[in-house]
């Protein structure tokens, strides 16, 4: 079945398509061309007097799509009179009335699976296709169609040239600059064996194979002495080139990684991990003047210095300036969007300066860094960095800070925008930093934190300090996870307030190693106490802060104070320009808070006592009561949720929130989403 969708297939081979129409638009006799792959093609018995036909061994995927793309363009060019191109192009995906036989369907192409009613509806469809009335809407097949025909009706739209010239290049380049190459066999030949030994598991080539294989090629053609090009130029035979680097979903050498960076630093486009080497190529053939040996020579240059700033970020006792702390708080919060961005503003030959360079990175890390302790989506964030880099190319030094401050600050949709500090204040005020947190951004946010104690603010070095090292320290809550023993509260309701500060960004704090098991979770004062064991950590600068403030006991007033002032050591160390405000274009999706039954019964929103019943089952007419302590009583039995109550009845995993309704009907999960709303009353409820 037909499995290619927009992000990984259809979006890179228009973009291949769309690159080479352009140039052709510019460049009439240009004769660039994009590879696609190979097929394997085996002939059939052909009867006497039939169509010479052949089964598809490998290849249906790309030969599908292509057949789409063709039948697509000339749906648009149908639609814009462009009769004579839709011609060529309808002469490509269906056969002449002469020779159908059959079913009557003149495509060329048939598929024998359950994508064939899609895909001869779409491809017979007349233009204007109306998708959505189409029986097959859903399928991928009809999707691809609608998406090329989208994309190659917005470009043929554009201004600049007239309709019948983009058209003609259009078609120029599906017709003449797609190249497959096919392997064919004859009918009595093994298809299996070829299409095992086509598909066995060797080692993959990476992005850095291929574009290496691509430049001793130009180098060699270029008459240049390529051994001692190998040895003195080539950077990437290394492990440090060669050690792999998770990229979403992908797991791409750091070699493949840098040029796909580089690549973007230079053309200022998002460029997908698998486009890499298509991209190189085209940009080597097409778009830069500068021979292979130059251009080898500036990558080198480029990849001398990205190598030498990781090894800096990496190093914990290194006194970072702005550009390499960038580098490891991206590695720390496990991202590589903003390396583009540092390899343009170092590019050979660029006079900017190293204050105007500072200022930006910061700018752009303060972006990502405040999406990140918002917990905001990162996806889209590559297209953006794309953009600032080609928006940017030939602003003076003199005014490049300012205007990147200004293109970031004009981001308003949700997965792009700047958040401000009030909503940054807002939400980290009560978010389960413990919980929400990878271990490694949570410790690098705190690091952060610490170098504000020590002077150092923003993009402005610390006159007295240096920061703190990045060793891993050990992440610390100040009131224990485990505080039941040595923390006593008055009642369910301090209980309630207690656990939801535990997990708070203001409880937490980095120690150079953790304490003895009974001393952490043990009482606050005294001379064996958790806080005169922290005066062996003073080291840290936020420790004396805690020690300072909490000689009457460890409370959680003290916490919130802490939260809010590890808030302004995040406010500053990542600013925003003066008077931004964040605005985005729609409400941006939040994880919604937890909800406990103890929190419900103590603001009273469910009152101890009540019964809850069960769903109806086989189990009959089941009832839980709900108890003092916020937990619920069934069968002799107490639990602390409502699924492990329901788990207990059904003898299965339960979504206890569905299972269990209130007297008036309502389910629990009614009950919480009334009580997690931000303007609802929480007055209503009996204290």
């Amino acid at each position: 079945p037909y499995v290619w969708d927009e992000e990984n297939q259809w979006g890179p081979l228009w973009q291949d398509i769309r690159r080479l129409t352009d140039h052709k638009l510019i460049n009439p006799t240009a004769q660039a061309t994009h590879f696609l792959g190979a097929v394997v093609l085996q002939a059939m018995e052909a009867q006497f007097g039939s169509m010479p036909a052949w089964s598809i061994i490998d290849g249906q995927q790309r030969l599908t799509t292509l057949q789409i793309v063709f039948d697509a363009a000339a749906a648009e060019f149908e639609t814009r009179e462009l009769d004579q191109l839709a011609g060529q192009l309808t002469g490509l995906t269906h056969n002449s009335p002469h020779f159908i036989q059959g079913d009557g369907i003149a495509l060329k192409l048939r598929h024998s699976n359950r994508d064939r009613d899609a895909y001869d509806q779409v491809m017979d469809a007349d233009p204007p296709i109306d998708y959505d009335s189409l029986e097959s809407t859903s399928s991928l097949i009809v999707r691809a169609h609608q998406y090329f025909a989208e994309q190659i009706a917005s470009w043929l739209d554009e201004a600049g040239h007239t309709v019948t010239d983009r058209g003609g290049a259009l078609a120029g380049v599906l017709t003449q600059a797609i190249q497959l190459v096919v392997i064919g066999l004859r009918a009595d030949e093994n298809s299996q064996e070829i299409f095992e030994t086509l598909n066995a598991r060797g080692t993959p080539l990476t992005a850095a194979d291929l574009i290496k294989n691509f430049v001793f090629q130009r180098l060699e053609a270029e008459g240049e002495d390529t051994k001692r090009a190998y040895i003195e130029v080539w950077p990437f035979d290394s492990k440090f080139w060669e050690k792999e680097i998770s990229v979403g979903r992908y797991l791409v050498s750091r070699g493949s990684l840098f040029l796909n960076q580089w690549m973007v630093s230079r053309v200022g486009e998002e460029i997908g991990p698998k486009s890499t080497f298509t991209r190189f190529k085209y940009f080597v053939e097409h778009e830069t003047l500068l021979s292979m040996s130059e251009l080898l020579t500036a990558i080198k240059a480029q990849a001398d210095r990205y190598q030498s700033w990781t090894e800096r970020a990496g190093d914990p006792h290194a006194d970072l300036d702005v550009v390499t702390m960038c580098v490891y708080r991206s590695q720390a919060a496990a991202i590589e969007t903003l390396k583009p961005v540092m390899i343009w503003l170092h590019e050979p030959g660029a006079t900017f300066t190293p204050v105007t360079i500072d200022r930006i990175v910061a700018t752009v890390e303060s972006w990502i860094m405040r999406r990140i302790l918002l917990r905001l989506a990162l996806g889209d964030l590559g297209r953006v960095v794309a953009d600032l880099v080609k928006t940017h190319r030939g602003v003076p030094d003199n005014e490049l800070a300012d205007r990147v401050e200004a293109f970031l600050s004009r981001q308003i949709a949700p997965s792009t925008y700047w958040p401000g500090d009030e909503e940054l204040r807002r939400s980290l005020e009560v978010e389960q930093a413990y919980r929400r947190f990878k271990r490694g951004r949570l410790r690098m946010f705190l690091e952060a934190a610490e170098d504000h104690y020590r002077g150092f603010t923003g993009d402005k070095p610390s006159k007295t300090g240096m920061r703190v090292d990045r060793r891993g320290f050990h992440i610390e809550h100040l009131l224990p996870q485990k505080w039941s023993t040595h923390w006593k509260v008055l009642d369910l309701a301090a209980e309630v307030d207690r656990d939801a500060h535990v997990h708070r960004l203001g409880n937490l704090t980095l120690l150079t190693a953790p304490l003895n098991h009974s001393v952490s979770n043990g009482q606050w004062l005294g001379d064996e106490g958790k806080r005169a064991k922290l005066k062996k950590h003073d080291v840290f600068l936020m420790n004396r802060t805690i020690r300072d403030e909490s000689a009457g006991g460890w409370t959680e007033s003290l916490i919130d104070s802490r939260t809010d002032e590890l808030i302004d050591a995040f406010i500053a160390t990542w600013p925003v320009p003066e008077g931004h405000q964040g605005t985005t274009t729609a409400t941006v999706s939040r994880v919604v808070s937890e909800v406990s039954m103890k929190e419900l019964v103590a603001a009273g929103a469910i009152v101890p006592g009540t019964r809850l019943r069960a769903r109806s089952g086989s189990w009959g007419v089941k009832e839980c009561e709900v108890v003092a302590t916020g937990e619920l009583s069934i069968d002799g039995r107490t639990f602390s949720s409502p699924s492990g109550a329901g788990h207990h009845l059904r003898g299965g995993a339960t979504n206890g929130w569905w299972f269990w309704s209130m007297p008036d009907g309502r389910r629990l999960k009614d009950v919480r989403d009334d009580f997690r709303r931000p303007e609802a009353d929480k007055s209503q409820f009996p204290s």
